[in-house]
């Protein structure tokens, strides 16, 4: 427990990032939160958004005689039964533990958080008083780690409450107001750090999942009527290298149109802008070339400079053109959104896109390769070395394409066995967010060819709708059907389900929850 005047610990903007901080660390802003009101404030800031429906762990560590300084934070969706609390609560304290001590600093000690809105009829008083029971959860789970919870915190409502205050009567029942954002001393240093704060998780998904709209059915038969033409030459060897420098011709043109468009103020109206300036049958066209893996990586080399912003506009504008039995051809253009974002220094967008990739194939191999490293705190300037190299081959005058699958990179070089990565609607944001309890689980893979091909074949989109026959994937003529080979050009028709998340959050093929993982 904590005395509510005392200082809890300093915030540093280094942390933000999960980085520690160089030896010289004299220029960092400080700030140091000395009450509840502070930490709640501070949440925000801590993990870059606005939790929603989250259960927060922040780890606090004694470094160089300072006391509670901020560390590695981890996120989980609540579940919305109480049985699987504790289970969601053991993982999310032994992944921030165990990913802590991996970077060679165990926290000494924790704050935790809840944060939900009310429901129908419900208060802000009646949520902190429903979740009393999962914070006494994280608590126990962390002290079971031997690392003290000292503030447990609900947020609902725009107000907080403590769960560890031991002045009876201190608190008041229908809990404190939450600061204006943006006016606390904290958001004034954040700000000066150049820390943003975005709006909430689902305002990012928002602006990457497909249409719900009357326009996703003219989309849907633009697809369809692409993939009569197009998936038959994408089968063919020789052909499918016209269609990949079609698509290649087709994206490029279509960046310049995006550098070249009036700017806009804000998310929703840019992707509406985005949205006006590409044709059903173009988006169609470049869902289906991208479906093809050296087509893909070809396109990822649109990563930096000023051809990065539009790039990624233009991504995200394809995966929500993923629409109905569409939705699983969304794992290119998502892996592709993920990568340009990181590779532009949004790792929250980075995740977020590649926990979708995932979501909509859990077996696309890029996504899961990108995905590790980004929660892995490593330098993107690996992969942009090789896709420079490779960009450049391609454009090397007198060479000519490849037809076998796209080139190893740094990631797929990694000694390493792809950590189980999250889909969609859970998130956790601390680089050491992976329960240790998983390590080493054998996991159901589906059989891949000889050339690592990250591509699945499903039959039957969500719900049981098929796919026009015309538009399914068929062995080429120059490479006939055998056992054991596929095409390295997949079509995918399983649209992801939102919100699998009947536990606050999709689920792994193996039914867990999985936290994704950030600085």
């Amino acid at each position: 427990m904590t005395n509510h005047s005392e200082t809890t610990g300093p915030f540093e903007s280094n942390d933000i990032s999960g980085q520690e901080p160089a030896a010289s660390a004299d220029h960092a802003t400080q700030v140091t939160l000395r009450t509840p009101a502070e930490l709640a404030d501070a949440l925000p800031y801590l993990l870059g958004y606005r939790p929603e429906d989250s259960m927060v762990l922040v780890a606090l560590h004694d470094h160089a005689g300072r006391r509670g300084r901020f560390g590695g934070r981890a996120r989980l969706g609540i579940p919305a039964t109480e049985e699987d609390w504790e289970a969601a609560a053991r993982q999310l304290a032994r992944g921030l533990v165990t990913g802590s001590e991996r970077r060679g600093a165990r926290p000494e000690r924790m704050v935790a958080y809840v944060c939900q809105e009310p429901g129908p009829g419900e208060s802000g008083r009646d949520v902190k008083l429903r979740l009393e029971r999962l914070a006494q959860l994280m608590r126990t789970e962390c002290g079971n780690l031997d690392v003290p919870v000292i503030e447990a915190l609900c947020i609902s409502d725009g107000r907080f409450w403590s769960y560890c205050c031991p002045v009876k009567g201190c608190c008041p029942e229908d809990g404190s107001p939450m600061g204006l954002p943006g006016t606390s001393v904290l958001a004034a240093a954040a700000t000066y750090a150049g820390i943003q704060v975005r709006g909430t998780l689902r305002e990012l998904r928002a602006r990457l999942q497909p249409w719900e709209t009357s326009a996703a059915l003219e989309q849907e038969v633009a697809l369809d009527t692409a993939g009569m033409s197009l998936v038959p030459r994408l089968l063919d060897e020789t052909a499918r290298q016209e269609v990949a420098q079609e698509t290649l011709d087709l994206a490029e043109r279509i960046i310049r149109r995006y550098g070249t468009a009036a700017p806009v103020s804000g998310a929703h109206p840019a992707d509406v802008r985005d949205d006006n300036l590409l044709a059903d049958d173009e988006a169609a066209t470049l869902i289906l070339g991208l479906q093809d893996r050296t087509t893909r990586d070809r396109a990822a080399a649109w990563m930096e400079g000023g051809e990065a912003g539009p790039a990624l506009r233009l991504w995200r504008a394809l995966a929500r053109r993923c629409v109905g039995p569409y939705g699983e051809h969304a794992a290119a253009p998502l892996t592709l959104a993920g990568w340009v974002a990181w590779s532009m220094g949004d790792e929250l967008e980075a995740r977020e896109a590649l926990a979708m990739a995932l979501a909509a194939d859990p077996d696309y191999l890029f996504a899961r390769l990108l995905h590790q490293a980004c929660n892995e705190g490593l330098d993107p300037e690996a992969v942009r070395r090789c896709l420079r190299t490779e960009s450049a081959r391609h454009t090397a005058p007198g060479t000519t394409e490849r037809t076998d699958p796209a080139p190893r990179t740094a990631l797929t070089e990694s000694p390493q066995t792809p950590a189980p990565a999250p889909a969609a609607g859970i998130q956790a944001d601390d680089q050491s967010a992976e329960p240790g309890s998983r390590t080493g689980r054998q996991r159901r893979r589906r059989a891949r060819d000889a050339d690592g091909d990250d591509g699945r074949q499903t039959a039957r989109a969500k719900g049981g709708r098929r796919r026009p026959a015309d538009t399914r994937p068929r062995p080429s003529a120059t490479g006939t059907s055998r056992p054991g080979t596929r095409n390295p050009i997949t079509t995918r028709t399983r649209a992801a389900g939102p919100g699998d998340a009947s536990t606050g959050g999709a689920r792994s093929d193996t039914g867990r929850p999985q936290p994704e993982e950030n600085g």
